[in-house]
């Protein structure tokens, strides 16, 4: 007898590969674009980006089939090392920070279009924690950018 999918397997597989790509980078692009939206010293690029951590792993409590098994594809694929982008990936914040929100809106337009509005509305709203978190402490551009991040989710 066939083994039955697990939930996860089962989401993951609800998704073309590119997209549960998309997916599941999304969270790390936003947290790096947060990070890079406002200048700053490396004491505050540290904690912005442990608190973007920190909010990338809070959803795997999350309520959401979807963000729960987003959350861990991230701690369990293979050479995603090598995927992830980092700070130094985001060296000229103008140009790196428009295709994070472009992306952004590819995700919302993929999870309307195929996700359960409430695992829609979840993953979105987890996107805007990692900013937020992020962005916490941010003056001047951080702000903006939770704006355009809103903006981008829908």
């Amino acid at each position: 007898m066939p083994s039955q999918p697990t939930h996860d397997q089962a989401t993951r597989l609800a998704f073309a590969p590119d997209e549960w790509e998309l997916l599941t980078h999304l969270p790390a692009r936003v947290m790096i674009a947060a990070t890079s939206a406002e200048p700053g010293g490396t004491r505050r690029a540290v904690a912005e980006g442990i608190a973007g951590l920190d909010a990338i792993a809070a959803g795997g409590g999350s309520d959401s089939h979807l963000v729960r098994a987003v959350v861990s594809a991230i701690y369990t694929e293979a050479d995603r090392d090598d995927e992830v982008p980092t700070a130094r990936d985001v060296t000229d914040r103008a140009a790196g920070l428009p295709g994070v929100l472009a992306a952004c809106r590819t995700a919302a337009a993929l999870l309307r279009a195929r996700a359960e509005p409430a695992d829609a509305a979840a993953y979105t709203q987890w996107l805007r924690t990692i900013a937020g978190r992020v962005c916490g402490a941010a003056r001047g551009d951080g702000p903006r950018f939770l704006d355009d991040l809103g903006t981008a989710l829908g």
